[in-house]
């Protein structure tokens, strides 16, 4: 797999966002069949930046109903990746001027 089909996208929350202002952790959605060290390639590959480490989860899909059908939204992964003291993903830096 190559590593612009790994990272899908950055996940941009208020939980991820605090994340990587405090603790240089990054989310990412990520192809369902990528492991770990692939995440880890992808982000040091397209960010030239150290990966300390990858944790990843596989996020369950939330039962939904509109009237009689039922369903779920489809299951999907994240990675939560820790890079380096001093260095960052400048995807995420946008942000910074968020904190009002």
């Amino acid at each position: 797999m190559d590593a612009t089909q790994v990272l899908i996208r950055p996940i941009i929350s208020e939980k991820s966002y605090v994340l990587a202002v405090a603790g240089n952790k990054y989310t990412f959605r990520i192809h369902p069949d990528a492991h770990k060290i692939q995440v880890r390639q992808a982000v040091e590959e397209l960010f030239d930046v150290a990966v300390l480490e990858v944790r990843t989860v596989t996020v369950k899909g939330k039962p939904k109903r509109r009237g009689l059908n039922q369903g779920r939204t489809r299951n999907w992964k994240k990675a939560i990746v820790t890079v380096a003291p001093g260095q960052t993903i400048p995807v995420f830096e946008g942000l910074q001027g968020l904190e009002d």
